[in-house]
């Protein structure tokens, strides 16, 4: 049975512990300017009978970062493949609200879905290059959408694995197997992969959850430098990776939205009691 989600009686900001920021978020002013990226409405998803959302509305700030936090199982990851219809691959699914990209819904009979997809672009939490080279890896994308010649990929090439972080250790072996680039290479890769078709918006599920810490690092500091580019939206079970990385961050809870606010003021003040049962580690 779902708890009841009441409002926290009014007490000093909380501090849980180990949340250190050391990049600026966007504020909750700065985030209000202009339309959203992405706008959610009353979305409620089914596995078969099972119902994994419910209800759930969200508004995506543009060029911001926005961390889906909560417990295994809490629909998470549900709502991040909702954005491009990944779970359209998956028999048996029903989707009923609105999920609307630049105003537009995605759902619209006159969609492409192979195009929403190359403005939604997703990268997995493991790392999944194909046994191909390197400059193939990223090329894929493009060549998919009908873009031939190399003279005519490269500089696509260069141009994601420059902003992926990851030109200055691979451009003089572009021609190597991907499969010989250490995990936190190959998750850059894949980051790159996904730049190819010139996103709008990037989703990422757990992208740093097989790495190591230096390898975690270095993928959050990727996260912020494309956040002047791109919109990001990550799945993470790591509050402290929110709190590093996020502007804008939403709690989870057994398929419901229970808030959703600046990371700052999520962290330091939630509204709910259940926010801060879970940020606490009360629960979760």
């Amino acid at each position: 049975m779902q708890e009841t989600t009441t409002m926290r009686p009014t007490t000093k900001p909380i501090r849980p512990p180990n949340l250190i920021r050391e990049r600026p978020m966007r504020t909750s002013d700065e985030m209000a300017i202009g339309e959203p990226k992405l706008s959610v409405r009353q979305l409620n998803f089914f596995y078969g009978a099972k119902q994994a959302l419910t209800d759930v509305s969200l508004e995506i700030p543009a060029n911001c970062v926005t961390a889906l936090i909560g417990p295994s199982g809490c629909g998470k990851s549900t709502f991040l493949r909702c954005l491009n219809r990944m779970n359209d691959m998956i028999d048996g699914t029903r989707l009923t609200g609105e999920i609307l990209l630049d105003g537009q819904d995605i759902r619209g009979p006159k969609v492409d879905v192979v195009e929403l997809r190359k403005r939604v672009g997703m990268v997995f939490q493991k790392s999944n290059p194909f046994p191909k080279s390197i400059f193939e890896n990223v090329a894929y994308g493009p060549r998919v959408a009908g873009v031939r010649g190399h003279a005519t990929l490269a500089p696509i090439v260069e141009k994601s694995l420059r902003r992926a972080a990851l030109w200055e250790e691979v451009s003089d072996r572009l021609d190597e197997s991907a499969l010989r680039l250490s995990g936190g290479q190959q998750q850059r890769l894949c980051i790159a992969r996904a730049l190819a078709t010139d996103p709008d918006v990037i989703l990422m599920d757990e992208p740093a959850s097989a790495l190591d810490p230096a390898s975690t690092a270095r993928i959050e500091d990727l996260i912020f430098e494309l956040r002047e580019r791109y919109t990001i939206v990550i799945v993470t079970h790591n509050m402290q990776q929110a709190a590093r990385v996020s502007d804008q961050t939403a709690f989870f809870y057994q398929g419901v939205l229970i808030e959703a606010g600046s990371t700052n003021e999520l962290f330091t003040n939630p509204t709910k009691r259940q926010t801060e049962d879970y940020i606490t580690g009360r629960f979760g």
